[in-house]
C-alpha cells in the first residue's frame, strides 16, 4: 500500500484485537500483511481502502490526524464489526503519539497544556523532530512542579512531595507494561506479532490513564520500532529497539519504589508548559528535516540569542517523507513573519512576547510578535562564540543533559569503511573524529553531501553536528560552511552539494574501521536478545573467553554481567514430577535491563574520555 495510513490511537487498537475471537487473532498477521497489498483513496481526512475483490471498503476516519476512537474505523464486509479488517487497519497504521489522543479524566493528567494557549505538537514528537535532542535551555524536560531557570523540577510542597510515592492504579499501570515489554523481550521482533503489540498498545493507554505519560510514550516507541524491524523497513536501527527497550523497563521499574523529585521525572509531563520570556532578538543557525518512525514529519529551524542560549521553532505533525522535504519551505508559525523554515537558518528574528517551552522551543500563542531581522554569519558574533567553547566543554554539556548540537571546527581527511556504513573522518584539533549521517532516508540528502564532502579534504570548515554517545569520537553531521563559497553555509538535510561546487577529489583517503571495543561483547548480547528474543541467548556455548576479555580490559563488571545474562536465559526450573516449568521472563527482563543501563553508561565514559573530557 503506498498510501500512508493514518496515525491510530493505542487504545484504539487495542480493543479492536482484544474483540477478535482466538482463531482470528491468529491469523492476524497475515491480515496486516495482505492489508498492504489492497488499493487505498484518501478523502481530505478519511482513507478507504478496498478490503476484497467484492469491493467492500474499510474506512478510517482521522480528524486532526489521527484516528482517535474505534468507531472511526468502519468496515463494509459481511463480517462487520466482528471482522479482522478492523484489528488489522489499525495494526498496520502508525501508532498516535499518547498525547494525540482523547485526554484522560481531569484527575489523571499530569500537566496543563501550553500556557500561550496553543496546542503544540507532543513533547515526544519535537524530541524525535531534532533526534533525542536535549534541552535547548538550562535543563531537560520538567515533571510536575515549578520550573527553575535551570530546567529542574520544584515541588510545589517540597516536604510532601519528598514522601510521595505512586499510587496503586501507577503501581498497577507499570506493572502491565513491564509485564508486556518482558514477554516481547522473551519473544523477540520475529515472534511480537500483532496480538503483542496490542498487548503493548493497551499497556500504554493504561499507564496514560494513570498519569504516566513517560511510560506510555515508551511503549509507543518499543511499537514502532518493532513493526519497522518486521516490515524490514530499512530506517530501522536495532540500537533504537534497545534503547526503547531499556527506557520502557527501566521507568516501569523504577516507578514502584522512587519518591518525590525522582517520581515526578519518572512520571513525566504530557506537554510541556510554555513561560513568557519577554523580548527575544534571535539568529539562524540552521535548519534540519524531521522523519520519524512513528509518523511525523516536518522541520526543526535552530537559532540562538546574543548570550549563546539556544531556540527552536518546529513545523511538525502526522506526515512521510514528502512533508519532510517539504516543510522547510513552510512560513514559520511565530507572529506575522513570513520567513520560510529555509529563510530563518540565515536571517534573524525579532520576537516580542515569547513564549518558550523548557526545552527552548519558541511558542506561537496569540500574543506573540515576531518580525524579521538580519542573520549574522558563522563567523561573525555572536554566533561566532559558540564555536569558542572547548570542544571537551560541549561534550561534557551534552552528557549532563545539555543540548546536543557540537559547534566544531574540522579538516576532512578521508572516509572510513566500518559496519555501521561509511563516515568521514575528520580531524578536530588533533582528535579523529567520525561524522556520520545523520538519517539514512534516501529522500534526504544527508549520505549523499556526506560522501561529496570527502572531496575537501584537507579545507578547514565549521560544522554543527549532533553528538553520538560511543566510545570513539562520534557525531551525526548537521550543517557545515560551504566548501568553496566564503559566507555560505549548508544545511546537510536539505541543501545537496553538487560536484561542480566541490574540488576534486583525489586527495581524500579511505580508512579502515578501528577494532571493536572489548564493551561490545556485552552490547552484542543485549542487541541479539532484542532481535532474536531470550532462546537466543539460552543455546549452551562457552562464553568464558569473552568473560576473560572483557575482565583483562578492566570491565569486570561486564564479565559478570555477561555471566548473569546467559544463566538467566538458560534458566528452567522443573516441577516436581520433573516437567520443565515456563521460562520466567521478567527475571530475565530485569537482568537484560542491568545489561543494558551497564552498557550506556559505559558508552557515556569512554564517549567523554574520547572527547577529551
Amino acid at each position: 500500500m503506498s498510501l500512508e495510513l493514518p496515525a491510530v490511537a493505542p487504545a484504539v487498537t487495542a480493543e479492536l484485537v482484544a474483540a477478535l475471537s482466538p482463531r482470528l487473532r491468529k491469523r492476524l498477521d497475515a491480515g496486516v500483511t495482505k492489508l498492504a497489498d489492497r488499493p487505498a483513496v484518501r478523502d481530505g481526512d478519511t482513507v478507504r481502502i478496498t478490503v476484497d475483490d467484492e469491493g467492500s471498503e474499510l474506512e478510517l476516519r482521522a480528524p486532526g490526524g489521527v484516528v482517535a476512537t474505534v468507531a472511526d474505523i468502519r468496515c463494509g464486509c459481511l463480517l462487520s464489526p466482528d471482522c479482522l479488517h478492523r484489528a488489522a487497519a489499525a495494526s498496520a497504521a502508525p501508532v498516535a503519539d499518547p498525547a494525540a489522543a482523547p485526554p484522560p479524566p481531569p484527575d489523571a493528567t499530569m500537566a496543563a497544556p501550553p500556557s500561550d494557549g496553543v496546542t503544540a505538537a507532543p513533547d515526544t514528537d519535537l524530541a524525535a523532530a531534532v533526534s533525542r535532542a536535549g534541552a535547548c535551555r538550562a535543563g531537560g524536560a520538567t515533571a510536575s512542579g515549578a520550573a527553575t531557570a535551570s530546567g529542574q523540577a520544584v515541588p510545589r510542597d517540597g516536604a510532601r512531595a519528598a514522601e510521595e510515592s505512586a499510587t496503586p492504579a501507577q503501581h498497577a499501570a507499570v506493572e502491565a507494561v513491564f509485564n508486556a515489554t518482558a514477554a516481547v523481550l522473551d519473544a523477540g521482533t520475529d515472534g511480537s506479532g500483532a496480538v503483542l503489540q496490542a498487548e503493548l498498545l493497551r499497556a500504554a493507554h493504561t499507564a496514560r490513564l494513570a498519569g504516566l505519560p513517560r511510560a506510555a510514550t515508551a511503549v509507543v516507541s518499543v511499537v514502532t520500532a518493532l513493526r519497522a524491524a518486521r516490515a524490514a523497513d530499512p530506517a530501522f536501527r536495532l540500537a533504537e529497539l534497545v534503547a526503547a527497550l531499556s527506557e520502557t523497563l527501566y521507568v516501569a521499574h523504577r516507578v514502584r519504589t522512587a519518591t518525590g523529585a525522582e517520581l515526578a521525572g519518572l512520571r513525566g509531563t504530557v506537554r510541556q508548559p510554555y513561560t513568557p520570556d519577554g523580548s527575544l532578538r534571535l539568529y539562524g543557525l540552521f535548519s534540519e528535516p524531521v522523519l520519524t518512525a512513528s509518523g511525523y514529519a516536518g522541520a526543526v529551524t535552530w537559532t540562538a540569542d546574543a548570550d549563546g542560549r539556544l531556540y527552536t521553532v518546529s513545523d511538525v505533525a502526522p506526515g512521510g517523507a514528502g512533508r519532510a522535504v517539504g516543510a522547510a519551505d513552510r512560513a514559520v508559525r511565530i507572529g506575522d513573519t513570513a520567513l520560510t523554515h529555509r529563510e530563518l537558518a540565515r536571517a534573524g528574528l525579532a520576537v516580542s512576547g515569547a513564549t518558550v517551552s523548557p526545552t527552548g522551543r519558541l511558542g506561537a500563542g496569540a500574543g506573540v510578535r515576531a518580525v524579521r531581522a538580519s542573520g549574522a554569519d558563522w563567523r561573525d558574533e555572536p554566533l561566532d562564540r559558540l564555536w569558542a567553547v572547548p570542544v571537551a566543554e560541549q561534550v561534557q554539556r551534552v552528557l549532563s543533559g545539555g543540548p546536543d548540537l557540537l559547534f566544531l571546527e574540522v579538516t576532512p581527511t578521508g572516509v572510513v569503511r566500518g559496519g555501521a556504513g561509511d563516515a568521514l573522518l575528520a580531524d578536530c584539533d588533533g582528535l579523529p573524529l567520525r561524522l556520520t549521517a545523520a538519517h539514512d532516508h534516501p529522500a534526504l540528502p544527508h549520505r549523499d553531501n556526506l560522501r561529496l564532502l570527502a572531496a575537501v579534504h584537507g579545507r578547514r570548515l565549521r560544522v554543527v553536528a549532533r553528538l553520538v554517545a560511543a566510545p570513539d569520537a562520534r557525531a551525526q553531521l548537521l550543517a557545515t560552511e560551504h566548501p568553496t563559497i566564503a559566507g555560505s553555509r549548508v544545511d546537510l538535510g536539505l541543501d545537496r552539494l553538487q560536484h561542480a561546487d566541490l574540488p576534486s577529489p583525489a586527495a581524500a583517503g579511505v580508512v579502515p574501521a578501528s577494532p571493536e571495543a572489548p564493551l561490545h561483547l556485552l552490547r552484542r548480547r543485549v542487541e541479539q536478545a532484542s532481535s532474536g528474543g531470550r532462546r537466543v541467548l539460552a543455546f549452551p556455548g562457552n562464553t568464558a573467553a569473552d568473560v576473560h576479555r572483557l575482565r583483562r580490559h578492566g570491565l569486570a563488571t561486564a564479565g559478570d554481567i555477561l555471566d548473569a545474562l546467559l544463566a538467566a536465559a538458560a534458566e528452567r526450573s522443573r516441577d516436581a514430577f520433573g516437567r520443565l516449568l515456563p521460562a520466567d521472563p521478567g527475571r530475565f527482563a530485569r537482568v537484560w535491563l542491568t545489561a543494558a543501563r551497564y552498557a550506556d553508561e559505559v558508552d557515556r565514559v569512554l564517549c567523554a574520555a574520547a572527547w577529551g573530557g
